[in-house]
């Protein structure tokens, strides 16, 4: 288990975003088994039930599986769905009020893009 609760957000939340965090890195590969909901509620001295609540929506964006008995496993594919889906709400969160904050300040397309394209350079390492 890696990563400290905050309380920026609500705690399963938090839990599963930890865990897609584990799964994009690589410490959770594919076919294994991840942390149980008791492990995760000791490990973070939370309620079970919120624990179980953050394994689920993994488990609801098909990036975890239950094999009943054992526990909860990494899907094949996880780690490319746990992308698409950042990647879905990057879009949302951030370019398209981009776009519109650009578009009420009468920015065309090129000029936006040109913006990007700077701000791109300009974070890239020298």
């Amino acid at each position: 288990m890696h990563g400290t609760l905050n309380d920026q957000s609500l705690i399963y939340l938090q839990i599963a975003k930890m865990l897609e965090d584990d799964i994009l890195r690589g410490v959770y590969q594919e076919e294994e088994q991840v942390p149980s909901t008791n492990e995760l509620a000791r490990g973070y001295n939370i309620n079970p039930a919120t624990a179980a609540k953050g394994i689920n929506l993994l488990v609801a964006d098909g990036i975890l599986y239950k094999k009943r008995g054992i526990g909860m496993f990494v899907s094949r594919g996880a780690g490319e769905a746990v992308k698409q889906k950042r990647k879905a709400a990057f879009y949302d969160g951030y370019v398209k009020p981009l776009v519109k904050e650009g578009a009420s300040l009468n920015l065309s397309g090129e000029e936006l893009l040109a913006m990007v394209n700077r701000a791109i350079e300009e974070g890239e390492p020298s």
